[in-house]
C-alpha cells in the first residue's frame, strides 16, 4: 500500500459517491498517489459528472484525472484502463449481484478480480478503518513457495493498512474437517489439525507481531468462515488472496474471493500470487520495452518483497 502511485478509481453516476470516494481520498491521502477516476460507459455525456467531480477533488488537493470508456464490458474496460494508466490499484463499490443472474453467468466484478492485474479493493461498507480491524485470510495448508509468497503480501499488507490507519489486525486461516478414512493421521483429528495450522502460522505471528488472541484458526470451508470471523469482529477490511481460476476449474471449484463477495459486510482487498498478475500483464497489454517491465508488476510492500528474495 505504500508503494501505491496511480489509483484507478471506478465510479458511476447512479451511485452514491460518498463511499467509494471516502476510501480512495483516504488512501491518497497516506500514498500521496494520483486518483484516475473513470465511468465504464459509451459518448461522452458523463463529462459534466466527472468535471464536477474533479474540480471538488482537485480543492481538496488531491491530483485527479479522468476519463470515460468503454471496450466490450466492464471488467476489459477497467482493466485496459489499468494498463494504459499504469495504476497498481483499482478501487471499485461493490454492489450485491442478482442471484438468479449470478446462477446463469459470472458477474462482472468476479471477472474483474479474476483477470486484473493488480490489486483490487471492492468498497462495501461506511465502516472506518481507522482504529478499526483489519482482517487477514489466509490458507496455511498450501505450503509450495508460491502460496507462502501470498501469504506473506495478504499479511503484510493487512499489517501496513493497519499501521498506517491505526487499526487493529487480526489473522485467519480455516481448515477441513476431520476425515477418520484419512491416509495422514493428522487430518483425522481436529487437534492435529488445529496443532499443524496453528504451527504454520507461528512465522507470520513473528514477523507481523500478531499476538495468539488475534489468531483465529476455524474450522469449515473458508467460503463460509471467512465472512463468519469478519462479521463477529466487525472487521472494516478484510485481505484475501486469489488464485484466479478461470475456465471449468473456475466454474466447478469457484475462487474464495468471488464466492465471499457478497457474503462480506466488509470491504474486501484482492491479492494474487506474483506469477499470475505477470501472467495476467501480459494477456492484457502488448509487450514493453525491457526498461517498462518493472514500472508496471505490482509494487509489493517491503514485506512481499523481503519474502521474495528469501523464496
Amino acid at each position: 500500500m505504500h508503494t501505491v502511485r496511480n489509483t484507478l478509481v471506478v465510479v458511476n453516476s447512479q451511485q452514491s459517491m460518498d463511499l467509494i470516494l471516502h476510501r480512495a481520498t483516504m488512501i491518497a491521502r497516506i500514498t500521496q498517489s494520483h486518483l484516475h477516476l473513470l465511468v465504464c460507459n459509451k459518448g461522452n455525456h458523463h463529462t459534466p459528472f466527472l468535471h464536477n467531480l474533479r474540480n471538488d477533488l482537485e480543492q481538496q488537493g488531491f491530483s485527479v484525472s479522468t476519463e470515460q470508456a468503454w471496450y466490450a464490458s466492464t471488467h476489459k474496460t477497467i482493466i485496459a484502463t489499468q494498463q494504459a494508466q499504469d495504476c497498481s490499484l483499482v478501487i471499485k463499490q461493490h454492489v450485491t449481484d442478482n442471484p438468479l443472474m449470478k446462477a446463469l453467468l459470472a458477474p462482472e466484478d468476479w471477472k474483474l478480480l479474476r483477470y486484473c492485474p493488480c490489486p483490487v479493493l471492492m468498497v462495501k461498507s461506511a465502516r472506518p478503518w481507522t482504529g478499526g480491524t483489519i482482517l487477514a485470510a489466509v490458507d496455511v495448508g498450501s505450503e509450495d513457495v508460491e502460496h507462502r509468497v501470498l501469504h506473506s503480501g495478504i499479511v503484510g499488507h493487512g499489517y501496513d493498512i493497519a499501521q498506517l490507519a491505526g487499526a487493529t489486525l487480526h489473522m485467519m486461516s480455516a481448515h477441513p474437517y476431520p476425515m477418520l478414512s484419512a491416509s495422514d493421521t493428522m487430518l483425522q483429528l481436529k487437534e492435529s489439525i488445529q496443532a499443524y495450522y496453528r504451527e504454520q502460522c507461528l512465522r507470520l505471528q513473528q514477523e507481523f507481531l500478531i499476538s495468539d488472541d488475534r489468531l483465529h484458526i476455524e474450522e469449515g470451508p473458508p467460503d463460509v468462515m471467512i465472512p463468519y470471523l469478519a462479521h463477529k469482529l466487525e472487521a472494516a477490511l478484510t485481505v484475501i488472496g486469489s488464485v484466479a481460476r478461470t475456465g471449468l476449474s473456475g466454474a466447478l471449484i469457484g475462487n474464495t474471493a468471488e464466492m465471499i463477495l457478497d457474503a462480506l459486510d466488509s470491504d474486501i482487498l484482492v491479492l494474487k500470487p506474483q506469477d499470475i498478475l505477470l501472467h495476467l500483464e501480459a494477456l492484457a497489454a502488448p509487450p514493453l520495452p525491457a526498461t517498462q517491465v518493472d514500472a508496471v508488476a505490482w509494487p509489493y510492500s517491503h514485506h512481499q518483497q523481503r519474502h521474495r528474495e528469501r523464496a
